[in-house]
């Protein structure tokens, strides 16, 4: 795949060169699409993935990028 650099200006360093979408357009074909359920071996590992997730969103004993630790 051939990556794609892009100019832009940086503050306090003028035009800079960065790396430019990383992806292939399009969307997912097929019957598989949407189907995560059947990709993990049993239910307690969907169960393990779930939580995982919820605890992303919702957790607050933890920081992550999108979290701000002080409330505003």
């Amino acid at each position: 795949m051939e990556y794609k650099m892009e100019e832009k200006k940086a503050l306090g360093r003028g035009i800079v060169k960065v790396l430019g979408a990383t992806f292939e357009e399009g969307s997912p074909e097929g019957e598989e699409v949407g189907r995560w359920r059947y990709k993990l071996r049993n239910r307690q590992e969907q169960l393990s993935y779930l939580q995982s997730g919820e605890r992303y969103w919702y957790g607050k004993e933890w920081y992550g990028s999108e979290k701000r630790k002080i409330p505003a």
